[in-house]
């Protein structure tokens, strides 16, 4: 873990990989560090609006890090129709059918890792290392909102239209992004997340 100081009251913590940068984004909220804001990344966490940045750059690389059990709160439920154009490449890839990568997809429990790419667009972990798919050769230049995807690891669902190299396996009419909500991201870093089959 490496900590930089950035303008007058931000750190950035550059970490080993995604289950590091989890697990420091995850202490921070355990301990209530007061931060104005906290934006986690694939191997990086912002901390902008440090009170005391220089205590907390030489207390946090001390914090035992680790995987805490999740506060037990019911799953953000994004019901989804699998009909995405690349729902049969998937299934050759997992060499199962597509009932079976539906079956694999409703049944795991997913955590937003972080956001980004677009305003409430939530990088969704949960699924087995070995299902990892490549994004596609050649990003498709427009992507319906409400597009449920899957790159290298992760699962997300487009809040927007855009373009977009994720392989689509399905869709939702959940409202992802709405700047009037008080909370306008639907699916936050730390999240659990159910994608249910409608």
């Amino acid at each position: 873990m490496q900590v930089h100081r950035l303008g007058v009251d931000a750190l950035l913590v550059e970490c080993a990989d995604l289950a590091e940068a989890m697990a420091l984004r995850a202490e921070v909220e355990r301990r209530r560090i007061d931060v104005r804001d906290l934006v986690p990344g694939a191997r990086t966490v912002l901390l902008d609006g440090v009170a005391d940045r220089e205590r907390l750059a030489a207390d946090l690389t001390s914090w035992p890090l680790a995987v805490h059990e999740a506060p037990s709160v019911d799953p953000v439920e994004l019901a989804t129709v699998y009909d995405g154009p690349d729902l049969d490449a998937v299934a050759r890839r997992w060499d199962m059918s597509s009932q079976e990568v539906v079956a694999t997809h409703t049944g795991t429990r997913f955590t937003v890792a972080f956001c980004g790419f677009a305003p409430g667009f939530g990088y969704c972990v949960g699924l087995p290392e070995e299902l990892a798919v490549p994004r596609l050769e050649s990003p498709r230049a427009s992507v319906p909102a409400g597009s449920v995807g899957l790159a290298g690891a992760f699962t997300g669902a487009y809040p927007t239209a855009s373009p977009g190299g994720w392989q689509l396996i399905g869709r939702t009419d959940a409202v992802l992004w709405d700047p009037s909500r008080e909370a306008p991201a639907l699916l936050a870093p730390g999240t659990p997340v159910r994608f249910v089959r409608a």
